[in-house]
């Protein structure tokens, strides 16, 4: 990728998880909590969580990720004591119980992905002395706040899912982060962790790949063919571009 002039990124599971879908960083904090439950009763309380969040505006444009994760794990939380999967023991304890793994679990999360900002920070910082960059990102329409509240200044734009009303995996939200930099795609790479929500799209309208390959949502293994470099660690993109 010789002729690369400018980068796109992703957010969430690129540059705050080291390719580990935030169902799975949730899901290890859960396990950390010591709460009794299955992994497949808890991704029912995470889609049903995510549905929440996309029809209710929940998430306002102030909130930072701390914000955001406190009402997320709340809104599993409550949904796993409905369908009966966490048991209170004494119903008088039954909000203290919600609010104690609630603060326990997303403050575990928070840390997780400040742990993880002290390594992809600096390297971002390189790229971007060296390449104009941009977001795009599927995000509830706050993640301004939370870029400012995590220091990533590095984005000439933000295309975010919630302000333009494009969702990946629509090309066209990538077209709108290659108008951006006022470039052609094939002057552009995108980088991301997803392989059906970042890299096939991006490639459909012309852009360099680089697949951020971790743990997604399923154990599917796609073919790769859409992308032009497949990477382990944030540490390899400055290795391939």
């Amino acid at each position: 990728m010789n002729n690369i002039k400018a980068l796109i990124f992703d957010y969430g599971g690129t540059i705050d998880t080291p390719a580990v879908h935030w169902s799975e960083v949730l899901w290890q904090a859960y396990q950390r909590c010591q709460l009794t439950l299955t992994k497949e009763q808890f991704r029912e309380a995470y889609v049903h969580g995510e549905r929440t969040l996309a029809r209710s505006p929940i998430i306002q444009p102030q909130h930072n990720f701390l914000d955001v994760l406190l009402m997320k794990v709340e809104i599993e939380i409550r949904f796993l004591v409905q369908q009966g999967y966490l048991h209170l023991p004494h119903t008088s304890q039954k909000e203290d119980l919600i609010k104690s793994w609630t603060d326990t679990i997303a403050h575990d999360c928070y840390h997780y992905v400040e742990n993880v900002l002290t390594t992809n920070r600096p390297i971002l910082k390189r790229l971007y002395e060296r390449y104009p960059m941009v977001l795009v990102t599927n995000f509830y329409g706050n993640i301004h706040t939370v870029l400012d509240d995590f220091q990533l200044s590095f984005f000439r734009e933000v295309i975010e899912s919630a302000v333009v009303g494009v969702r990946k995996p629509d090309p066209r939200i990538f077209q709108l982060g290659v108008e951006a930099l006022g470039l052609a795609p094939h002057e552009v790479a995108v980088i991301g962790d997803s392989y059906s929500k970042d890299i096939i799209p991006a490639k459909s309208i012309g852009c360099h790949t680089v697949w951020f390959k971790g743990i997604g949502w399923t154990d599917e293994q796609p073919d790769s063919s859409a992308a032009d470099a497949i990477i382990h660690s944030f540490n390899a993109l400055e290795d391939v571009l």
